[in-house]
């Protein structure tokens, strides 16, 4: 097999390159840096062993030259071997001193590059390190050795005031403990003491913070690590975009089960939040008889899990879509009109509040009376749907397709919870709340935000103690999204 030194990027998960992902996804073994986001790991298989070499300032977690070994011993043992290491690999990522011992270790590789933070940082803060009739060329300098060392022949040592005499724009990494000195020797190569500072702190990350100062204030500004710091005239442009998202620096948490929570995760994201994922249920699917299609009047589906659940076991069945040629569709939500759409069918019937009982009064009588309905739902749910359509003269069958059960949170999520610094919590079905407040135990005081998805979910929230802040409405994804930005948006 072969060992593959893969940038992971600055910190945004969306910046890993589409080889990246595809190797963690085949990956035995992925060796990770502090810097590497841990949300890459969820694309490794859970099989995949995870091991955690990041190095910190100060300390670390394991030496280069064990490192190194780590990764001979894995691929010499014939595992697939993802390194991910925060940025590009060959940019003071020292994959360059790991390609060299696997080199001599005659153990294959292959180099996967990433983006920089000296490019990523910047522009994620507004800041083009290269512009039209500002600066036209860009040198990017470690800030980690000591800038007083004297510069000879031989040395690795920066000649800080030959780069302030080539002009452009210069971008530090691991250079904030040093920055006071670096300031000084540049500003004795002849650049102005006003000349502008940008220091972007975990760029691409939903806590990024940029400082700006000049040359003179360097030494004295609010700049820690990790920064990438950007010396220049373009450090002086705003251009921002990435801070100025309406949910940036709102952090929120999500209770729904890991397999739906993707899409409301995305939403929340490109708004600028930075998310938790919470789930307080996961989806258990249940062996099920398919019903007997032929004269069916009506299928009903409450939730997406449902329209999956179902369409998996029609497939296994080895049937499709067409068995249902006859048989009319109704759906509680546009949610499930979606995922009903996805095999190729329209929902006939969405009431336009997303509530079994705006279903019920949104039901045509039967045309018959014998009219045969068939309800595909969770395991356990409410029976307001299927008293109100047997009362209204359908033959109905609840036919149970999946289950919700109760899922165990992650200890590096319960802390973001409870380290006081959450805005909101997000509740989308009844099952969430229960679960959350079974599972949780103590909250943090004061409470977050409680927003919820309708009005069910708030019943639930309230007879459980939570008090809830705001209801979505519309009763959807899309009004839950928009409850949120309108709570808590800048």
């Amino acid at each position: 097999m072969t060992v593959f030194l893969v940038g992971a990027g600055p910190g945004d998960p969306g910046l890993l390159t589409r080889r990246g992902a595809e190797l963690l996804g085949a990956a035995d073994v992925v060796v990770y840096d502090r810097l590497a986001s841990v949300r890459l790991l969820d694309l490794a298989p859970a099989s995949a062993e995870r091991l955690d070499v990041g190095k910190a300032p100060g300390g670390a977690a394991m030496s280069q030259d064990a490192i190194n070994g780590l990764l001979v011993e894995h691929g010499r043992a014939g595992r697939a071997v993802v390194r991910l290491k925060g940025g590009d690999p060959f940019v003071f990522g020292r994959g360059g001193e790991e390609a060299e011992a696997l080199l001599a270790a005659g153990v294959p590789f292959e180099v996967v590059p990433g983006v920089t933070s000296a490019i990523a940082a910047p522009a994620y803060a507004g800041i083009p390190v290269t512009h039209r009739g500002i600066s036209t060329h860009v040198t990017i300098v470690t800030g980690h050795e000591d800038p007083t060392k004297a510069t000879a022949a031989g040395t690795t040592g920066t000649d800080w005031e030959a780069l302030a005499r080539a002009g452009g724009t210069i971008v530090v990494l691991m250079g904030a403990g040093n920055l006071a000195d670096i300031a000084a020797r540049l500003i004795t190569g002849g650049l102005p003491p006003g000349t502008p500072v940008a220091a972007v702190r975990w760029g691409t990350r939903p806590e990024q913070q940029t400082v700006r100062t000049t040359l003179a204030g360097a030494g004295t500004a609010a700049i820690e690590a990790p920064s990438a710091i950007v010396i220049g005239p373009v450090a002086a442009l705003d251009l921002g975009w990435f801070e100025r998202r309406p949910l940036f620096g709102r952090r929120v948490v999500i209770t729904r089960a890991r397999e739906q929570a993707s899409e409301l995760r995305s939403r929340l994201e490109t708004l600028g939040a930075d998310v938790v994922e919470l789930p307080a249920i996961a989806i258990e699917p249940i062996r099920f008889a398919l019903p007997d299609f032929a004269g069916l009047s009506w299928l009903v589906f409450t939730s997406p899990n449902g329209v999956e659940a179902f369409f998996r076991a029609l497939d296994d069945a080895g049937h499709d879509a067409r068995v249902l040629a006859t048989t009319r569709v109704a759906v509680i939500g546009p949610g499930t009109a979606r995922a009903l759409a996805a095999h190729a069918l329209r929902a006939d019937l969405i009431p336009d509040r997303f509530v079994a009982e705006a279903l019920v009064e949104a039901f045509p009588p039967p045309a018959t009376a014998s009219a045969r309905l068939v309800i595909a739902r969770a395991e356990t749910a409410r029976d307001v749907l299927p008293e109100g359509l047997a009362g209204a003269g359908y033959d109905v069958t609840v036919l149970p397709v999946y289950r919700t059960i109760v899922a165990t949170p992650r200890a590096e999520d319960l802390a973001s919870l409870r380290d006081g610094k959450v805005d909101a919590i997000t509740f989308t079905s009844s099952s969430t709340v229960t679960n959350f407040c079974e599972t949780v135990g103590g909250l943090p005081d004061p409470l977050p935000t409680v927003i919820s998805i309708g009005p069910i979910t708030s019943a639930t929230a309230r007879e459980r103690g939570l008090p809830v802040d705001v209801e979505a409405d519309p009763h959807d994804l899309e009004g839950l999204v928009a409850a949120i930005v309108e709570h808590l948006g800048r």
